[in-house]
């Protein structure tokens, strides 16, 4: 039921959203089919594991992601650096956080040399 709102706000938003997994191996697979520009990922997928999910998914390319759970502070023990979603959310917070991750992925970094 989650799944669906937050994909009716990101429609609502202005964003195209991939078909909806609820397995560690359906997110991969879908990571692979349609190879999204930013995934929102619940930590807990099902009986399985969202960040396990995500380990999959980044050995084969960097995707940005947004990791949501009910347990903020279980995100940030595990992904520090990580945006993350706290259950329940609004559409001023996920707004938030998708700027959050695009603003991060088109920021450039600078390169130190030594020359």
């Amino acid at each position: 039921m989650l799944g669906m709102l937050l994909g009716e706000m990101l429609e609502d938003m202005g964003h195209d959203v991939c078909p909806l997994e609820g397995t560690r191996a359906g997110a991969v697979a879908a990571a692979a089919r349609h190879s999204p520009d930013l995934m929102i990922v619940d930590v807990g997928l099902g009986d399985e594991s969202g960040v396990a999910a995500m380990d999959d998914i980044l050995r084969v390319r960097f995707v940005p992601h947004i990791f949501m759970s009910g347990n903020i502070k279980t995100v940030e023990a595990l992904r520090p650096n990580t945006p993350a979603l706290q259950k329940p959310f609004d559409q001023a917070a996920l707004e938030r956080a998708v700027q959050r991750v695009i603003d991060a992925a088109t920021t450039p970094t600078i390169e130190s040399r030594t020359v």
